[in-house]
Order: structure tokens, then C-alpha cells, then sequence
């Protein structure tokens, strides 16, 4: 079964870069025709679709957030990452990396908090 865990600094100031990793267990971020997302929840709002990383390295942007996301991967680490630039406290969420395209996701991390404060 695949397990996926976030890690990263929990708190971040304006105008810096979030930067998150997941790392993937029980299988490999490189199956075919697996993709893998990056998701966020504000607190009191509901979940929002940030992007995705594929099997093959193609990466897939909300339009809202294409601007200032970008999803990378590591394949020896089986670990893909997410960088956030320009960060506002209305950045401020859980953060949840997931296996899947969007809804219904197969299988999703604990979630972490960031919160972006000064």
C-alpha cells in the first residue's frame, strides 16, 4: 500500500518560498500512468487542488496558482516536492501531498501545517 508523508518548515515569513516534500513508500512516483498532487486546506475553507507532478515528469498547474507554484521530483528519493513563491499569510494552510490527479485521491498524507507569519 502506498504511504505518503509531507515534511517541511512549518512556519514561513511573507514574500519567502514554502518549499514541502512527500515522500512516497510502497511504491514508485515512476509507475506508469500514477500522478501525484500537492493539495491545500485554509483554515475554515475547504480542499484546493494545487498541482500535479506525473509518472513521467509532466507537471500540471492550478490556473490560480500557476504563477507562483512549481512541483518537482527527485527519483532516486521517490520524493516529489512543492515551492510556493511569494508567500502571503493567506498561504496559510494544511498542506497534503496525494497520489492521484484529482478527486478521488487513492492515497494522501497526514497533512502539515504552514503557517506564514512575520
Amino acid at each position: 500500500q502506498v504511504q505518503l508523508q509531507e515534511s517541511g518548515p512549518g512556519l514561513v515569513k511573507p514574500s519567502q518560498t514554502l518549499s514541502l516534500t512527500c515522500t512516497v513508500s510502497g511504491g514508485s512516483i515512476t509507475t506508469s500512468y500514477y500522478y501525484w498532487s500537492w493539495i491545500r486546506q485554509p483554515p475554515g475553507k475547504g480542499l484546493e487542488w494545487m498541482g500535479a507532478i506525473a509518472y513521467d515528469g509532466s507537471t500540471y498547474y492550478s490556473p490560480s496558482l500557476k504563477s507562483h507554484t512549481s512541483i518537482s521530483r527527485d527519483t532516486s528519493k521517490n520524493q516529489f516536492s512543492l515551492q510556493l513563491s511569494s508567500v502571503t499569510p493567506e498561504d496559510t494552510a494544511v498542506y497534503y501531498c496525494a497520489r492521484g490527479a484529482g478527486p478521488p485521491f487513492g492515497s494522501w498524507g497526514q497533512g502539515t501545517q504552514v503557517t506564514v507569519s512575520s
